[in-house]
């Protein structure tokens, strides 16, 4: 109730804000909407560059925060002059504490001592929060049913373009249905207290062998292309569902031996860590189910104890942590709409123990309480 009401809240400053501007400009960076990743000491480094009137020097930034809102305005504070104005662009940072949606503020001027206001420029919602990656197969992607959407106002997705409010289906990917995401948002952001973003890597959905970097998919790779825009440091982890390619006994080449998954992936996870220059939490569920088809009940019962086995052998290896198991949920189509991808109750429960994971792993001190089984 709180946060809905700080939606509205925001919608009436961010209206009168659009009134009453003047003299207004662009700015390339940050983005409407954009969340950057807070670090360990909860704050970060906001970048701001754009366009400058001509004849300026001096380029100064404050954000603004809402009543009632996580976080720490600023006054005006100098962030970019001299070497960081070139070719009429400007380059520079404010650093902001965890929080937001803040309302970002530049202006632009001829020196410290000229106190004439060559023009203006803002943003109307920046945050200061966690960015994760969702990637694997069709459970960690649009294939759910119904769409979902966020009711909050602190959960967004990103295209590579822009950072729109967390509604299905998440952009940039493969499917057009539901996720968990927009419902793990929610939970996250009322509990840090701060803006959500999810970005997806899902465009099909292969055997985990399909991820090995150089495979010819390209899967990896534009992952960690997806993950260094977001900069340094700049995503929280990326969350892995996947595994029923792999269990799947019901094509010519069979499951996938546990070695060889527990091996792809291992190369798949360092080979990120390495390409971004940094050791970025790899959080792997524990899902693999197949419907029974024209398998062997024994066959598909063992290869999916085995893909369960490879997977929980990287949480005790230290190569991922440990991701919500969902192979569970299953005997009606309020878990699996059409056997294999999450109803209505299945994505519920699947972003529930998400949160469980996230939550215990990061130990958020205010933790929602769920009640789903």
């Amino acid at each position: 109730m709180l946060l809905m009401t700080l939606c509205g809240m925001l919608a009436m400053q961010l209206s009168l804000q659009s009134a009453l501007a003047a003299n207004p400009a662009s700015l390339d960076l940050p983005l409407e909407r954009q969340v950057i990743q807070r670090n360990a000491q909860e704050w970060a480094e906001v970048k701001v560059a754009g366009p400058v009137p001509a004849n300026t020097a001096l380029v100064e930034a404050k954000a603004e925060l809402g009543a009632g809102l996580r976080g720490t305005a600023t006054e005006w504070t100098v962030v970019a002059q001299s070497a960081q104005i070139k070719d009429d662009k400007f380059t520079g940072s404010l650093k902001l504490a965890t929080g937001g949606w803040y309302s970002l503020k530049v202006r632009f001027r001829k020196s410290a001592r000229d106190q004439t206001i060559l023009g203006e420029a803002s943003v109307g919602q920046v945050g200061v929060g966690d960015v994760y990656i969702t990637a694997g197969q069709s459970n960690s992607v649009n294939f759910g049913r119904p769409k979902q959407k966020s009711v909050e106002c602190l959960s967004v997705y990103f295209d590579g373009k822009q950072f729109t409010p967390a509604a299905d289906p998440i952009p940039d990917a493969v499917g057009e249905g539901g996720t968990p995401w927009p419902i793990l948002g929610d939970m996250l952001s009322r509990t840090i207290r701060a803006p959500v973003c999810f970005r997806s890597a899902t465009i099909n959905w292969m055997r985990v062998r399909d991820w090995l970097p150089g495979a010819g998919s390209g899967n990896i790779e534009r992952l960690v292309e997806r993950a260094k825009w977001f900069g340094p440091a700049g995503i929280r982890a990326v969350l892995w569902v996947q595994g029923e390619a792999d269990a799947d006994t019901d094509n010519d080449h069979g499951a996938t031996p546990a070695a060889n998954y527990e091996r792809d992936a291992k190369a798949m996870i360092e080979f990120s860590r390495a390409q971004l220059g940094w050791p970025v939490d790899w959080f792997v569920a524990g899902n693999c189910y197949c419907p029974p088809k024209d398998r062997k009940e024994t066959e598909r019962q063992t290869a999916i104890v085995s893909i369960l086995g490879a997977q929980k052998a990287l949480w005790d290896q230290g190569v991922a942590f440990r991701g919500p198991d969902t192979t569970d949920l299953v005997g009606s189509a309020d878990y699996r709409h059409d056997s294999i991808h999450f109803g209505p109750r299945g994505l519920l429960v699947h972003a529930e123990r998400w949160y469980a994971a996230l939550s215990a792993h990061y130990q958020f001190t205010n933790p929602v309480t769920t009640q789903a089984k």
